[in-house]
């Protein structure tokens, strides 16, 4: 999308970015997150004061968020975490390629030397495959770790990069 802007988010953004993060908890496939959470109780945990929101937008509309975050605490705090989340129409266009490359820069403008996924859930192909071309590296397997509402026990991904 050649029309792709990501910047970030302000508080006028919160009805779009709960259009894109309500359907994903509900549906509980992907995210580690109560999937009978209010709406505000999942937009105060993607916009927490620690986290670094972004959105991604073409012709005024928001088609996918991000936030960027330490991964831990003191020794740990030079590792970010991420989380992203696309719009269902919007979907194989690039968004989430744009937002991740975007992360990048804010996470290493930050101070991040590296970027962690702990919780990949290892069905969740599309996402492996765009970590993979940014050259993150499988460094742990967590063994039938996420509870899919499908296809059951599914193993968990740790997923590494330096930035």
């Amino acid at each position: 999308m050649s029309d792709l802007n990501v910047r970030p988010a302000t508080p006028a953004d919160r009805g779009a970015i709960l259009s894109i993060l309500e359907p994903i908890v509900r549906a509980g496939e992907t995210y580690t997150l109560p999937s009978d959470w209010s709406g505000d109780a999942i937009l105060d945990y993607w916009m927490a004061p620690a986290h670094r929101v972004l959105v991604a937008e073409s012709g005024g509309r928001v088609l996918g968020t991000c936030y960027i975050r330490p991964n831990q605490l003191g020794g740990g705090a030079h590792v970010a975490n991420a989380g992203y989340a696309t719009h269902a129409d919007a979907t194989g266009r690039g968004v989430a390629r744009a937002m991740a490359k975007r992360s990048f820069d804010v996470a290493r403008e930050a101070g991040f030397t590296a970027m962690q996924f702990n919780f990949v859930v290892a069905s969740n192909e599309r996402a492996i495959a765009l970590w993979r071309s940014f050259g993150f590296a499988e460094v742990g397997r967590l063994p039938e770790a996420f509870r899919h509402p499908r296809l059951g026990l599914v193993d968990a991904l740790v997923m590494h990069r330096m930035l």
